[in-house]
């Protein structure tokens, strides 16, 4: 079996952490489809942006949200939910220079799935920098939100923007997976049910 054939498969298999919530119609790619908040097309123009926690955490559930949608190759979108607790985040901290790598990460996802591999690979390098100057943290909530350690990220970073998956045509706005990583605080091994991997087939909307 190839290798995108596999990811294809993982990609059902991912949980999520939010699954209360639909995602998008479709994973935005720049210049593709309408742009998501500007263009009175788009999936989420005059949307209210979820509500961010009082405390801006790793534990609130637009953080969750963002890693929802990254897993499942919205990466743009991923992008943009991450985006609105880097804002507000305090300069300086730790937890600000985690959201900005995944910022970057997401950035990086897009520019795999337009094949620009140039541009993924200065997104993913960026994010890596920054996720390693996390390794000597002595909060350890970023590695149980993660389900890795941020240096581990790193790692997985680079290597997928250096040798990116042979991507096939998907119709237009379907979510592509181009990670083979998955984000998320550790399940403790416990297998998914038949009704998890019905909640996470790429491009189906939650009801």
């Amino acid at each position: 079996m190839c290798y995108t054939a596999l990811m294809a498969i993982g990609s059902m298999l991912r949980r999520r952490w939010l699954p209360e919530k639909s995602f998008p119609s479709y994973a935005y790619l720049p210049g593709r489809q309408p742009h998501p908040v500007r263009d009175p097309a788009g999936h989420s123009y005059n949307s209210q942006a979820m509500p961010l926690a009082a405390e801006i955490s790793v534990d609130s559930d637009t953080f969750r949200w963002g890693l929802d949608l990254f897993n499942h190759g919205y990466y743009w979108e991923a992008h943009e939910a991450w985006e609105g607790l880097w804002q507000v985040a305090d300069r300086g901290a730790p937890l600000r220079m985690l959201f900005k790598g995944l910022i970057l990460l997401s950035a990086a996802g897009v520019k795999i799935r337009e094949s620009k591999q140039a541009a993924a690979m200065r997104h993913a390098g960026r994010a890596a920098t920054l996720l390693r100057r996390l390794m000597n943290t002595a909060d350890h909530s970023f590695v149980r939100a993660l389900g890795m350690s941020p240096a581990a990220l790193a790692e997985h970073a680079e290597a997928a923007a250096r040798t990116p998956a042979a991507l096939q045509a998907t119709s237009l706005g379907q979510p592509q997976v181009v990670f083979e990583f998955f984000l998320g605080p550790s399940s403790g091994g416990n297998p998914i049910s038949s009704q998890e991997r019905q909640a996470v087939i790429p491009g189906r909307r939650q009801e």
